[in-house]
């Protein structure tokens, strides 16, 4: 009777201990990170786990780049085929597993061992099990929970992360190659009027420094269009490292023209209130916190006992006849062994004053990572204003005014109210301006991608990594 209420008991833990086991989920815990970054981006992320997956995200990478690229579409070729990304969810897959594991019943141990003794074979049989891993399944599983949990707004984190990369990539390329563009046009009047001065040269019209002058401001105009083709090179393989293309899907196209700024800024005077809310890094060191403090606590439960095992015999002597053939196995009983380890000389202090050091240094860090979101947010704030403040004064007030001296001075020149030298300095003057005005542009759009990153994390500085 006590054998079977034994059993019955045995199997009631068993059964409630597997009760609480975590299961995997069919996509490695990516439908949480999947729909925050839909919410906060308008875009997917999407795990590629199989062949299928891979084709299915090839298909729409093609789709996307049989048109002109947008910084929407940009994003969403990054999300889909950016590799580094897609380690990153394979991190959190890893981080799964972790947490399903943690909330298994450790496995127990079966050992064997027989003595040889005058004819007879004596066998011992014992199973080994953790009985301390099994009374702290729950606090384990609870410490691996937080962790999975924290692992999952990193991998937010990274997706934002890589589309704001991708994005500013893109703005960079485009704007280089709005470069070159007006830097061709600049170019083709270069040599219209180096050619014109030539031949005025041959009338007598124009003198030999006329001649040189146009000649050196045509030269001067190719070496600019030169270096804005190779940045424009170089800018195109920047992003298209970041969308992760190779192969014939690197001869994407991009506009030649910036994309124009908002009309209207979406700033908030409470950024650094709405960064601390919504920052995934500062919500992930949170959680791994969280999860420090638990397994601080687990040590501290457990500090005087380090080796803690259960360990069940069962002895019984085999004999043989004078053939060698086995007659009949005798039990001899069982025996249960409990291994405790004595804390004598180590009472459980260095453990204790470890943890409370290795906590406050957390929380330090923490604290100081809350310092810092909140002047990032501040200072995105400040970027993103005046970045725009110039973009707007250079297409609202400098290349209007910049225009109307190009045409007045092109009027004076006809009239040989100004020379030569004038004109081409006025020129000179306006093209450096409009390359200043699209690189404002630039930066404005720049600025809109960091300040985002400052309210909800993926800035390269903002402490995602």
């Amino acid at each position: 009777m006590s054998r079977q209420f034994a059993r019955l008991g045995g199997v009631s833990l068993l059964a409630l201990t597997l009760a609480g086991c975590a299961s995997f989920t069919k996509d490695g815990g990516m439908s949480p990170v999947g729909a925050q970054v839909s919410s906060a981006l308008g875009a997917n992320a999407v795990k590629i786990a199989s062949k299928a997956d891979a084709q299915a995200a090839n298909a729409r990478v093609r789709a996307l780049l049989a048109k002109p690229l947008s910084a929407d579409s940009a994003v969403q070729v990054a999300l889909l085929g950016n590799r580094n990304l897609q380690a990153e969810y394979n991190a959190l897959g890893i981080s799964e597993a972790a947490f399903v594991e943690a909330s298994l019943p450790p496995n127990p141990g079966i050992s064997l061992g027989g003595t040889l003794r005058e004819g007879s074979l004596e066998i011992e049989r014992r199973v080994v099990g953790s009985l301390l891993s099994l009374l702290t399944l729950p606090a384990r599983k609870a410490i691996a929970e937080k962790e999975f949990e924290a692992a999952r707004y990193r991998a937010v984190g990274a997706t934002f992360r890589q589309a704001a990369n991708a994005r500013k990539a893109y703005y960079k390329a485009v704007a280089a190659r709005h470069r070159v563009a007006y830097l061709e046009r600049a170019r083709a009047s270069a040599d219209a009027a180096a050619d014109l001065t030539r031949k005025l040269g041959e009338t007598g019209a124009a003198t030999k420094l006329d001649q040189a002058r146009a000649g050196a401001f045509n030269a001067e105009t190719s070496s600019q269009l030169a270096t804005a083709r190779l940045e424009a090179g170089v800018t195109r393989e920047a992003l298209t490292r970041e969308l992760g293309l190779w192969g014939a899907d690197t001869t994407y196209k991009i506009p030649d023209r910036l994309p124009g700024l908002p009309k209207k800024l979406q700033t908030s005077d409470q950024a650094e209130t709405e960064a601390i809310r919504k920052r995934v890094d500062l919500i992930s060191a949170r959680l791994e916190l969280d999860a420090l403090a638990r397994q601080l606590k687990l040590d501290n439960a457990t500090r005087y006992v380090s080796a803690f095992q259960l360990a069940g015999f069962a002895n019984f002597e085999r004999t043989k006849n004078d053939h060698g053939e086995v007659e009949k196995d005798y039990p001899k009983g069982g025996v249960l062994d409990l291994e405790l380890e004595i804390p004598i000389f180590d009472l459980g202090e260095t453990t204790r004053r470890r943890n409370a050091e290795t906590y406050m240094q957390a929380v330090n860090r923490f604290a100081a990572k809350a310092v810092n979101i909140r002047s990032e947010a501040r200072a995105a704030l400040l970027a993103y204003r005046a970045a725009n403040d110039i973009a707007r004064q250079y297409r609202g007030s400098i290349i209007p005014l910049r225009k109307v001296i190009s045409e007045e001075a092109q009027l004076q020149y006809n009239g040989m109210l100004i020379d030569v030298f004038e004109l081409l300095t006025t020129t000179r003057e306006g093209i450096e301006t409009n390359v200043a005005a699209i690189e404002a542009q630039r930066d404005a759009l720049l600025a809109g991608v960091d300040y985002q990153s400052a309210i909800i994390g993926g800035g390269s500085g903002g402490g995602d990594e």
